[in-house]
């Protein structure tokens, strides 16, 4: 798709979905996900070739049982979003049941901040709804898209649900010292940290298997003493579930390349328990695992400083990407 029929099927989302009545707007996007799955884009291969990994016990036909579902759970995802604006703090304080927030209220109420780090599972924008519905606004980080206009639109409808969103390149404003800043003034971070972005990511055990994860979460607690939170989330028929898990914390030792890796690690641990007892609401569409990825060209070792403590954050693949158009 060219950008402007990427853009204009967004707006067409925004624009026109809250209006339908939620049952025809659910059954639509059922039928948006059935007719993805029977394609078998390369999306949704890519899909089952992670879920192969997730749940290896399964034969081929679990597997594409459990990829439906998984695309069911991804077009729900839009779907809430898209109607997310004409939701009522009441449906959202309905709809989303949250165990062990005592972690996050103990983080906050001691001054010290928090980094909530979440991986591509369930609905994080509901979610970050429902934290910011609490008195926790927070900051959060948005990978730049294109179109421009696209970006745009993303930015002023997580803004409208009480997120400040950064830019993570091409902005005016540095990422990194706002980020800091927020959390040394004893406020809240959010970050989708289970996917890499740059060539620069910290490599973990996941599934058995090398991966890479930003190190931004552990660095930036390591950096400001904040509390580092990993959260899972699920669908459990209309509620969305999230846990928030015990703080990670930051192991003794002098060496901070090894801190933020235990950091890491720890958290992909926490991940990889939410992804095993609930694989199809893990949006996980793109080649994950290093054994699937291009060789990486060497990283200089000032861009590997700078990018230790980059955040973890990007919007969601397009939708129509999910059907390999």
């Amino acid at each position: 798709m060219t950008d402007r029929l990427v853009y204009w099927a967004y707006a067409l989302g925004w624009g026109l979905l809250k209006h339908l009545p939620e049952r025809v707007a659910r059954g639509l996007f059922e039928r948006l996900a059935d007719y993805a799955w029977r394609k078998r884009g390369k999306r949704v291969l890519q899909l089952e070739a992670n879920l192969r990994r997730v749940r290896p016990e399964l034969d081929e036909a679990a597997v594409r049982s459990l990829s439906r579902a998984g695309m069911r759970s991804y077009l729900r995802y839009w779907m809430e979003s898209f109607r997310l604006p004409v939701w009522s703090p009441e449906r959202v304080a309905r709809d989303v049941q949250v165990e062990g927030f005592e972690h996050l209220r103990e983080a906050m109420e001691s001054g010290r901040g928090a980094v909530i780090a979440l991986p591509h599972m369930g609905n994080w924008d509901l979610a970050g709804t429902w934290v910011a519905q609490q008195g926790y606004p927070f900051t959060t980080v948005a990978e730049r898209l294109k179109p421009e206009r696209l970006f745009d639109r993303f930015v002023e409808f997580r803004e409208g649900q009480g997120m400040e969103v950064l830019a993570l390149t091409g902005g005016s404003v540095n990422v990194i010292g706002t980020l800091a800043r927020r959390l040394r003034e004893g406020r809240l971070v959010c970050l989708v940290g289970d996917r890499d972005l740059s060539d620069a990511g910290i490599e973990v055990s996941f599934f058995g298997e090398a991966t890479r994860m930003p190190a931004g979460p552990a660095a930036l607690c390591q950096r400001t003493g904040a509390a580092l939170l990993p959260v899972t989330l699920w669908y459990d028929g209309p509620l969305l579930r999230a846990r928030i898990h015990p703080e990670v914390t930051v192991p003794e030792g002098d060496d901070r390349k090894e801190r933020t890796r235990a950091m890491t690690q720890a958290m992909a641990a926490v991940w990889e328990r939410g992804v095993r007892e609930y694989p199809q609401d893990w949006h996980m569409l793109q080649k994950f695992w290093l054994a699937d990825l291009p060789v990486r060209e060497t990283v200089k070792e000032s861009s590997a400083v700078r990018a230790e403590a980059a955040p973890a954050a990007e919007a969601p693949e397009p939708a129509a990407e999910a059907s390999g158009s």
